[in-house]
């Protein structure tokens, strides 16, 4: 039987108002990874097993493993898909063991190639269909007009910080993680006025389309926005040194751990492979837990640490956890 439900209530409130307030305050959420949490995995998944339902089945490029502990008990693993360019487990890092128990990856041990040709084989429309975009159940859209649905546009000043900005020739010390994790900070003493913009919280950290400023040899890039006093920090060239980091924090309470039995306690540092945005490259990196939350420390610096983003870490093909940076 095809069955409707209407989650559309669900979707406005867990996903789209979480995602205009987080704009609003100035952070970058990920809409995705709390449809899954919250929707996909949650509400559709209770109304699957109201009707009957044993499984819910997606279309994610990843993998679910069970195994069992010396008690007898059994664990979910999520594992990156076979298929490296369209590995999708990133957007499934908030998922818990019982929603793990619920669900069925049955593409994630295939390329996208052999999907393609399977679709083509049993006649299906979507066999050539360009692969989706955009924001989960809304679609590609053009992001200020869909965030000017709710944050009105409000004119505010673009500056520019130079490369050679006095602060950054500081450097803190090795083990110095909250020195390390601190963003740079600037005012509007610290660069000059080069351009106007329609509302800071419609940018975002290491945005370099839409600020409408031309006339240089390299890219302008959003270095910083501050939505309190409604200004822009920008930098010229992908290396400016304003666009990188070595380490980023994420709130206790913003930890999360897809098996529990794997959790760190305050104290202990493991290395894992970490990304802090779809689609990254795999970047080293060590995770120190303390009582107020979690640092990654970074082999290289990272450029474009962005608040309200997700940061993800692996040990081989397993997803460990994942947290909300914070800074």
């Amino acid at each position: 039987p095809f069955h409707v439900v209407d989650l559309s209530e669900e979707y406005r409130r867990r996903v789209v108002d979480y995602m205009f307030a987080e704009y609003e305050r100035g952070r970058t959420p990920n809409p995705d990874v709390l449809c899954n949490r919250e929707i996909k995995f949650d509400v559709f998944l209770k109304e699957a097993l109201r009707l009957g339902a044993d499984f819910v089945a997606t279309g994610h490029y990843c993998r679910r493993e069970c195994v069992a502990a010396a008690d007898g008990t059994e664990h979910y693993r999520l594992l990156a898909g076979v298929d490296g360019n369209k590995d999708q487990s990133y957007f499934l890092c908030q998922l818990s063991q019982e929603q793990l128990s619920r669900a069925l990856f049955p593409v994630g041990g295939l390329t996208k190639p052999e999907v393609r040709r399977i679709a083509e084989e049993q006649h299906l429309a979507t066999a050539r269909r360009k692969d989706s975009q955009g924001i989960c159940f809304v679609g590609k859209v053009d992001l200020p007009v869909f965030l000017q649905q709710k944050l009105a546009a409000k004119r505010g000043n673009v500056h520019e910080i130079r490369a050679d900005w006095p602060k950054y020739a500081r450097t803190a010390a090795p083990d110095d993680l909250p020195a390390l994790a601190e963003p740079w900070r600037y005012t509007v003493r610290d660069g000059k006025k080069i351009g106007e913009h329609n509302g800071a919280h419609f940018y975002t950290i290491g945005q370099r389309k839409g600020l409408g400023i031309g006339g240089r040899r390299e890219s302008l890039f959003v270095l910083a926005t501050d939505v309190g006093q409604n200004v822009i920090y920008v930098g010229e060239g992908d290396a400016h040194p304003g666009l990188y980091r070595k380490a980023l924090f994420m709130k206790a309470g913003d930890l999360h751990w897809i098996d529990p039995a794997e959790r760190m306690r305050a104290g202990q540092r493991r290395r894992f492979r970490v990304r802090i945005r779809y689609r990254q490259p795999l970047q080293g990196a060590e995770l120190v837990v303390c009582d107020e939350g979690g640092y990654l420390l970074f082999d290289e610096p990272q450029r474009g640490v962005t608040p309200g983003q997700f940061a993800v870490w692996y040990d081989g093909e397993t997803l460990v956890g994942s947290g909300v940076i914070d800074r």
